[in-house]
């Protein structure tokens, strides 16, 4: 048991599926939650002002909407924070806006992802050298308990978000098409969607298992002049991995942007 409480406001669906990690870990010694709308389904200890979480917190997780971070941020300024340690999990809001606010507090930048809510989320954490070993692992535990995590400086972070954040609508997309090409050929929409998935799943789950680079583990599927490579081809004409970099060089360019704002 770590004798800490954490405090989450926001509880929309990335506050909710890291609340829920945290709550079946049974690890930290209670969860406190503020939220204009109350999620009845979270056994937390849900507060009545922004103050009393903050003082009734040693943890803070500000998970809302980057349009909602200033005024939030000013209404943490009116109370007494200066021995809290913030985790923010906002895209575009870096730790210098934050601090322009709130002054030099103890805080920790994430970028988790949607995968969260089952448990198999990719989170990024990014933490200030004030902040001690004890405490950031603590913070490090609020995420592994969802998924994998990775420590980087904040300067990679809008880089990591536009794979880790955004790629799950990417992989998304993947196995839709995939799927819709098996509804074309007869095969039911349901068993197409689980089979495009499950191939999803278990190729995710090789790959970091067996640590291989991707291209031998390619290799191993494409047999000689047989129908895999034919469909490699077909992609490779048709740019199908200059596309993904280039769309994932266009996200890090409008996170860059939001970051700047």
């Amino acid at each position: 048991m770590i004798n800490k409480t954490l405090g989450f406001i926001g509880c929309g669906n990335m506050g909710s599926a890291i609340i829920k990690g945290v709550l079946n870990s049974k690890t930290f010694l209670s969860v406190n939650a503020y939220d204009i709308k109350r999620n009845d389904e979270l056994d937390v200890n849900y507060l009545n002002s922004i103050n009393e979480l903050v003082q009734k917190s040693d943890i803070i997780l500000l998970c809302v909407k980057p349009n909602m971070f200033k005024q939030i941020l000013t209404e943490i300024k009116q109370c007494d924070y200066k021995e809290k340690i913030f985790v923010s999990i906002a895209a575009g809001i870096t730790k210098e806006f934050i601090k322009q606010i709130l002054g030099d507090v103890m805080l920790v930048r994430v970028m988790p992802n949607l995968p969260l809510c089952v448990g198999e989320g990719m989170s990024v954490v990014c933490a200030d050298d004030n902040i001690n070993e004890e405490n950031l692992e603590a913070v490090k535990m609020i995420f592994a308990f969802s998924g994998k995590i990775s420590l980087m400086n904040e300067d990679y972070i809008n880089k990591a978000l536009a794979v880790n954040g955004s790629g799950p609508a990417y992989v998304f997309m993947f196995i839709e098409a995939m799927a819709d090409s098996l509804v074309k050929n007869g095969v039911a929409r349901d068993e197409s969607y689980k089979i495009a998935a499950q191939t999803v799943l278990g190729s995710a789950k090789m790959l970091l298992e067996t640590n291989l680079h991707p291209g031998i583990l390619k290799d191993m599927v494409c047999s000689p002049a047989g129908t895999t490579i034919e469909a490699v081809i077909e992609l490779e004409k048709r740019g199908f991995r200059y596309s993904v970099m280039d769309a994932i060089e266009k996200c890090t360019q409008k996170a860059n942007d939001m970051s700047k704002k």
